[in-house]
């Protein structure tokens, strides 16, 4: 049996955080606002995980309103709900991923990402792939206000 599951987040960019990537901390001005750490691109892989595993969501695991997961580290987080999801039976094939991020510039540390991803969920860095797209000046991405990720994963069960 096959599943593909869909992952999606977005975060507000503001002055005072973090921007974390995939694991990844990028130098730049601002950083995202969230209830955890704000990793935009592990949230969306998490939600499609889920989805693809049929296990739920992110807020279902990880309420908002729950203070125990107020700055949480959300590789933390996709570690917890991929021993779930290995449970129930599921493994990874890939993972395909998408930033939208007007700066700082992701190419260069893409590389990073994808091994840093293939770390937190103990598979293949070939397994992996994420690129990045601009909001060519657009809001809320293309001014800097927010950052986007989406992911497709497909999942495989005997």
């Amino acid at each position: 049996m096959i599943r593909v599951g869909l992952g999606y987040d977005l975060h507000r960019l503001v002055s005072g955080r973090r921007l974390v990537l995939g694991g990844v901390e990028f130098e730049f001005e601002k950083g995202e606002d969230g209830h955890s750490d704000g990793d935009v691109l592990l949230h969306a892989i998490t939600d499609a995980l889920l989805g693809a595993s049929g296990l739920g969501d992110i807020g279902s695991y990880f309420p908002p309103e729950d203070m125990k997961w107020k700055d949480a580290d959300s590789a933390e987080l996709l570690r917890t709900v991929m021993k779930d999801i290995r449970a129930a039976g599921w493994k990874i094939e890939n993972l395909d991923c998408v930033i939208k991020l007007e700066k700082p510039k992701f190419l260069p540390r893409r590389q990073m990402v994808i091994d840093s991803l293939a770390k937190i969920l103990e598979i293949k860095s070939e397994q992996v792939f994420v690129k990045a797209k601009t909001g060519e000046k657009l809001p809320p991405v293309g001014t800097s206000d927010a950052v986007e990720a989406e992911c497709v994963c497909l999942l495989s069960r005997e």
